[in-house]
């Protein structure tokens, strides 16, 4: 039976490492996934206010569809600066791709943003955002250990009316085969049922890693959109104000396009931890990579296996979802 990897993190794969860089005053930060080499990777976009880079390149139908680096980050629009500062240092130590005798090396480094713009941080920066230089720090904390809750990209996030965070969660499926996820919540729905009390994600929950609480009785979860007026109030209604951000990655050879199908069922685990989800003010953003050290078999089976990695992506996506709010709920 599948079980978490022995960190509960992203980090169980192979090759892997995450760094955070958080700034209290401003109440905003910066993480990095940072990878041993080149990944092929893919992204699937479902929320209708995305911000983010470098998407494009990672599309099956492009040329690229390998990452060197992956930044979330808060700030909107002024957080697309951390991947300026992660893109920056990793030529510098001539990290990325050499289209060219002597040229700088080019590291793709794609990034998606979420709005944390409005939480009450100093967000007075003038011309000079602080997301380079959080990029560059990230960069240099990564670890296969990281903190969970509000940190990194988590540190201004909001789930429904309540605080966001930054969760992570790994399965080990056996025969090698491992995935894992990590996933910024900051959703315009609600990551809880009407009880407030009980994850929609309950179902899928590891070893009590986010409380160990299961329904008590029977609710009525018929109204679409819990919380509206108090949303409403609390300005979160708008395109681009609210974002769940997610990674997923495993270990297996997977090609550009297997990765983006992936990513596509991966998606499915932000349905079945915040509700609702995919709004058109939400920016919705998965990214899934592959290191490539477990080779899959070829024909039908191939399609088989990856199945169940997408169903095991999606399943560590909701898991990350709910774990990264209690955490952060835990410690506010």
């Amino acid at each position: 039976m599948p079980r978490p990897g022995p960190r509960n993190l992203i980090t169980d794969i192979p090759g892997l490492l995450v760094g955070h860089a958080t700034d209290e005053r401003v109440q905003t930060g910066v993480t990095v996934l940072r990878p041993d080499g080149v990944w092929t990777a893919s992204v699937d976009i479902r929320g209708g206010g995305p911000g983010g880079r470098e998407s494009a390149a990672l599309e099956p139908e492009n040329m690229v569809g390998q990452l060197h680096a992956l930044v979330f980050s808060g700030g909107s629009v002024f957080g697309l600066g951390a991947a300026d500062g992660v893109s920056a240092e990793l030529s510098a130590r001539n990290i990325g791709l050499h289209l060219k005798a002597g040229a700088p090396a080019i590291p793709i480094v794609p990034a998606a943003v979420l709005h944390d713009l409005a939480n009450g941080g100093d967000k007075g920066w003038g011309i000079d955002p602080p997301y380079r230089e959080l990029g560059c720090e990230a960069l240099a904390n990564l670890d296969v250990e990281f903190a969970l809750g509000a940190v990194g990209a988590g540190r201004g996030a909001m789930a429904g009316v309540l605080p966001g965070g930054l969760g992570s969660a790994s399965l080990d499926l056996g025969d090698g085969l491992l995935v894992g996820a990590l996933v910024v919540a900051n959703p315009i729905g609600s990551v809880y049922m009407p009880d407030g009390e009980t994850f929609w994600a309950w179902p899928w929950e590891q070893g009590g890693e986010f409380g160990g609480r299961v329904p008590a009785q029977r609710m009525d979860c018929s109204e679409p959109m819990p919380e509206l007026s108090r949303l409403d109030s609390m300005g979160r209604l708008q395109a681009g104000a609210n974002t769940t951000l997610a990674v997923v990655a495993c270990n297996a050879q997977l090609t550009t396009a297997e990765c983006k199908r992936l990513a596509i069922m991966a998606q499915d685990g932000i349905a079945r931890a915040v509700r609702p989800a995919h709004l058109p003010f939400d920016g919705d953003s998965l990214f899934a990579m592959a290191s490539g050290d477990v080779e899959l078999v070829e024909g039908q089976r191939r399609q088989v296996e990856l199945s169940r990695i997408g169903s095991a992506a999606a399943d560590c996506v909701a898991r990350a979802i709910a774990r990264g709010v209690y955490l952060a709920r835990a410690r506010s």
